[in-house]
Order: structure tokens, then C-alpha cells, then sequence
């Protein structure tokens, strides 16, 4: 059925012809279109315009919806996540604010191990239930697409099984989902050190994964205390191999040079990034000469959580970088896959302008994960996945706000899901 939406007060991210992502000053000119149509038939985005230009439809055979002050904005691109998870861990929770860290709580074998411990003891079956329950409040939330990590199976067959349950996530998602493989998160218990363990990783897990079709990316964590520059070089190298891209945790708590590293390989993103040096910012602009550069990924929500430090977005974007803004959805660190929290944040705690944010988690999230093609911005040929805000003055009301509910309706496909 074909569906209008008429007299919109802002359409957000309307491009006829959208670029792969948006860097620097271009995010603060993220396009709004004001007063504007929409018009989407069979799930897709057909035209846009002013309503100088509306086109005369007949409304006993089109659906039209009057969003009078009202601002339409492309659904959430939420490009980290570990939504697969067999419980959550608010015991941790109560250990950190007994005053324990992360590390003495990965020490007492809490933090990536506990869910390793979780995942293994879950039936496939009842780890794909709980992550379609997640999945499914997700997108009524207002995500359009979205990254899946595996990492707490710590074991080729757990890993598998977790890379089994995104597989069929996405042959029942809605939305469109990618699936990367993070072999290297934590060293399992039976393996002496970090290395041995990314040896076993790609040498018996990855080239199986890719050949059985469950990897779109491979990923590791690069911070002190789990994966050097080394492992995480060698990971990349064995990926990179097998034609498939890398998108790699760093600079989370301490700079170790894999900013750098990433950039030199062309690791698709980069994220985190907490803590960064001038060196790694001059990476990320060297590598802003390829065509497809490493995105930066900022995680607010887990500063948030844990109280560190928030990614230094505003000087990213200062400094001519596609920012994307992420969740990073996880039952230790942060464990909520609310989008438009982490991009209110992006203007609370990181300095954003709201368009620059927007910008952060649509176009550039997508981009992020190579969805830009479907999703990420409001242009013709593009999935009909957007969000209605409520009547609102302005963009600025979202972040302002604060956890004030703002969207009324979300679309999925042309299909409304929320409102």
C-alpha cells in the first residue's frame, strides 16, 4: 500500500541522492527539509518535497498521515552491540558500587567470563528466545538496523552457537543485522595467554565460521590486560585474508597504538575510543584518504554506566571525522540498546550539536556497517524505516528533554510498529 505523510514539520536526513556518510562540518548540515511530504509504497522510500509540491492523492486507496509539528527523522543505525547474551549481570553491578573496578570484577571471575559461563550452560534455543525478546524491543525503539557481536562463547562450539543465533536472528529481523565474530574478547580459562588464545582463534575458529557463512566482521578486544597490538594484528592479518573486514574494540581504557594499527589495515571502525591521543587522531585523518575511512565509535552509554571517561566527539568532528555514535548493548557495561539515550548523550555529555548527533546514529552508523545502500537517511530506494517524533519546537527539544518520551511513532518497512 502506498503512504503519505503529509505537512511535516522537519523531515531529518532527506537526501534525493545520499552520500556514504557524512564527516566533520557536514554533519552540522545533516539536510531538514522543512514543511515536507513523504511518500513510501511496498516498504520503501519513494519521493519527498515541500508541500508546495505535495502530490493530490486519493485517501480511500493511499494512507495518509498528517504530521502536523511534528519532525520524521531515518531510524537508528546502532552499529555495536552484544545483544546475544544469555543473562544479565546486575550482581556485578552491586560489586561496583561496593566500590570494586572492572578489572577486580573480571578478576573475581565476574565481567566477560560470568557470561561466557552463562552462554554455556543455555540452550541454543532458549539464547535465541531471549534475543528475539531483545531484538524485538529494540526496533519498537526506534533502531532500523544493527550490529550483533558474538564473544562470551570463549570456545568454538560456544562461539558458534552464538554466531548460530544472530544467523537466525536475521533470517527473522525485520531490520537488517550484521553478524561479527569477536573471537578475541576475554582468554578463556584453559589458555595460558592472549596469544595462544588469538592462535587458536584463527587458526580453528575463523576460517570454519567464514567457510559456514556466520561472519560479515571479526573484532577483538585491544585494551591491556586482554589483547595486544601484536594479537590484534594477527587476527586482522588472518581476517583480512579471508575478505573480511574488522571492526575493533581500542582505547577503551588505556592507548596502546592499535588506533594506528587499525587505520594502516583498514579496519572498518574503530571503537570506543575513551581515552586518545594526538597520534590516533592523526591516524583516523590519514585514513580519512580512502574511499570507506575507520569510523571512530563513540559508546556513551557505557561511560554513562561506568563513570569513565566520554569520547572526545566534539573535537572528532572538529577535527573533520565521520563520528558514529553506538550503544553498545551488553549485560556488563551497558546494558541498555536505547539508541536515542546514546545520542541525547551526544549532546549532554559529548558536546554535539542534535543534527551532528543524528547524523552520528543514522547515516554514519549505517555506513558503519555497510547498510548505507538501505538505510541511514531518508532517500528514494531506501528502506521506509523512520521514526515521528511527538510535536516538538525543535531538534534540540530531544537531547534537552532528557528522558522525556519524544518519538510517537516508528516505522519499519512502511509498517508502523509503535504509535
Amino acid at each position: 500500500m502506498q503512504s503519505l505523510l503529509k505537512d511535516i514539520k522537519g523531515l531529518v536526513g532527506a537526501y534525493k541522492k545520499a552520500p556514504r556518510f557524512v564527516a566533520g562540518e557536514e554533519m552540522k548540515q545533516f539536510p531538514v527539509l522543512e514543511n515536507a511530504w513523504l511518500l513510501f509504497e511496498n516498504g520503501v522510500i519513494t519521493d519527498f518535497g515541500t508541500m508546495d509540491d505535495c502530490p493530490e492523492v486519493n485517501v480511500e486507496t493511499v494512507d495518509v498521515v498528517d504530521c502536523t509539528g511534528r519532525y520524521v527523522l531515518p531510524s537508528w543505525c546502532d552499529s555495536h552491540t552484544h545483544l546475544v547474551y544469555a543473562n544479565d549481570r546486575a550482581g556485578e553491578f552491586l560489586d561496583r558500587l561496593r566500590g570494586l573496578s572492572y578489572a577486580e570484577i573480571a578478576a573475581k571471575g565476574g565481567g566477560i567470563l560470568n557470561s561466557a559461563r552463562a552462554l554455556r550452560e543455555m540452550s541454543e534455543e532458549e539464547l535465541l528466545e531471549k534475543s528475539v525478546s531483545r531484538l524485538q524491543s529494540v526496533i519498537a525503539s526506534g533502531v532500523g538496523a544493527l550490529e550483533i557481536k558474538s564473544g562470551y562463547g570463549l570456545s568454538k562450539d560456544g562461539e558458534e552457537k552464538m554466531l548460530r543465533v544472530i544467523s537466525r536472528l536475521k533470517d527473522i529481523s525485520p531490520i537488517p543485522i550484521k553478524a561479527t565474530f569477536l573471537g578475541c574478547h576475554a582468554v578463556p580459562e584453559d589458555f595460558s595467554s592472549a596469544t595462544e588464545y588469538t592462535e587458536f582463534v584463527v587458526g580453528q575458529m575463523l576460517p570454519d565460521f567464514v567457510e559456514k557463512g556466520l561472519v560479515d566482521y571479526v573484532d577483538a578486544f585491544c585494551e591491556t590486560g586482554y589483547f595486544s597490538v601484536e594479537d590484534t594484528s594477527a587476527l586482522v592479518d588472518a581476517s583480512n585474508e579471508l575478505g573480511v573486514k574488522s571492526k575493533i574494540h581500542v582505547n577503551q581504557f588505556t592507548t596502546l597504538g592499535g588506533v594506528e594499527l587499525c587505520v594502516n589495515k583498514n579496519v572498518l571502525s574503530v571503537d570506543h575510543l575513551e581515552v586518545i591521543s594526538e597520534d590516533d587522531i592523526e591516524a583516523l585523518k590519514r585514513g580519512m584518504n580512502s574511499d570507506l575511512p575507520t569510523f571512530p565509535v563513540a559508546l556513551p552509554i557505557c561511560s554513562h554506566f561506568l563513570g569513565i571517561p566520554y569520547t572526545e566527539s566534539r573535537r572528532l568532528v572538529d577535527e573533520g571525522l565521520p563520528l558514529v555514535i553506538a550503544t553498545d548493548h551488553n549485560p556488563g557495561t551497558a546494558p541498555s540498546g536505547d539508541m536515542l539515550e546514546a545520542v541525547r548523550l551526544g549532546s549532554i555529555k559529548m558536546g554535539l550539536e542534535p543534527i551532528e548527533a543524528i547524523a552520528a546514529g543514522t547515516l554514519n552508523g549505517a555506513s558503519a556497517m555497510e547498510l548505507d545502500s538501505e538505510v541511514g537517511s531518508i532517500t528514494p530506494g531506501k528502506r521506509a524505516n523512520f521514526l515521528i517524533t511527538k510535536e516538538i519546537f525543535g531538534l534540540e527539544v530531544i537531547p534537552y528533554r532528557l528522558n522525556d518520551a519524544v518519538v510517537d511513532k516508528v516505522y519499519v518497512n512502511g509498517d508502523c510498529w509503535v504509535g
